[in-house]
């Protein structure tokens, strides 16, 4: 005979979130760096305290680097970055070879590629950096192409089939088999893009099932989608400038921007594609 005891503890499990949510401004730097003029606020990934949650991105943040600073040289062996100018001029070293960057400037940067960053301007420079770890079966290519700069001002705005047309895109960058994206050069990465809602405009909730996904807004207020399973289970939050949501593959996700003449708004946007599990659950 079984006895069962109504005062026992229940056992505490910890259970990765479905969706993460940041306010970038109100978030504080690391601990500091080798370099003191570069300083990095950590919003999803390496750094967070719940960075665990992530499949593919090894990190997303922001790097703030003081006039005339730099930041020490990086290389990531299997790890592939796009570096996106939020504000300010930049010097991009790799190797022997050096770029001028300014804002709204984006670059993808290959594994294993060593690479430097400094501020060539006399005000802050603000860097969006994004890592995406690649799996082991993925083989690198070699060498790998340069980087290559482009500006977002100079990426046309289109419709995207399968979208509402209250969305504008710029597809920025994509896959290395692509050939829609601004920069098509990534492995795991199947797109960074930027989204201009119209007022009352939305991409309506949608999930992907073997990807997960970043939004931060840049401007504008409206209702970010954050919801689970395949089945479209909405959960509607009030988001604005400055807010960042991190959506685990088959999280429900999607904005309605706010429906007042005049009021746009402008996501950036990044989507990974998540490894293929190695065995059955």
């Amino acid at each position: 005979m079984l006895l069962f005891s109504t005062g026992l503890p229940a056992q505490d499990r910890k259970v990765d979130p479905t969706w993460l949510h940041r306010y970038v401004p109100g978030l504080t730097d690391a601990e500091a760096s080798s370099a003191p003029t570069c300083h990095y606020k950590a919003i999803f990934g390496e750094g967070d305290n719940e960075g665990r949650s992530l499949q593919s991105v090894s990190r997303f943040g922001e790097v703030t680097i003081d006039a005339h600073g730099s930041c020490p040289t990086k290389s990531y062996d299997r790890e592939e970055e796009i570096y996106f100018i939020l504000a300010g001029s930049a010097t991009l070293h790799d190797g022997d070879r050096t770029y001028s960057m300014r804002t709204n400037d984006f670059t993808y940067l290959a594994p294993r590629i060593p690479h430097a960053v400094e501020n060539s301007g006399s005000d802050a420079l603000r860097i969006l950096i994004m890592g995406f770890r690649l799996p082991p079966k993925i083989a690198i290519a070699e060498p790998a192409a340069p980087p290559k700069i482009v500006n977002m001002d100079d990426v046309k705005e289109e419709t995207v089939e399968g979208h509402p047309t209250s969305v504008l895109y710029k597809l920025l960058a994509g896959p290395r088999r692509g050939t829609r994206d601004a920069i098509d050069q990534a492995y795991v990465i199947t797109s960074l893009f930027w989204m201009d809602f119209a007022p009352g405009g939305t991409n309506f909730p949608h999930h992907h099932e073997r990807a997960e996904e970043i939004y931060l807004v840049i401007d504008g207020e409206g209702d970010m989608v954050a919801g689970g399973g395949s089945d479209g289970v909405e959960g509607r939050y009030p988001a604005k400038a400055g807010d960042a949501y991190y959506f685990r593959a088959n999280c429900t996700v999607g904005f309605y921007n706010r429906n007042k003449p005049g009021a746009k708004a402008h996501i950036l946007a990044v989507r990974s594609r998540i490894p293929q599990p190695e065995g059955e659950d």
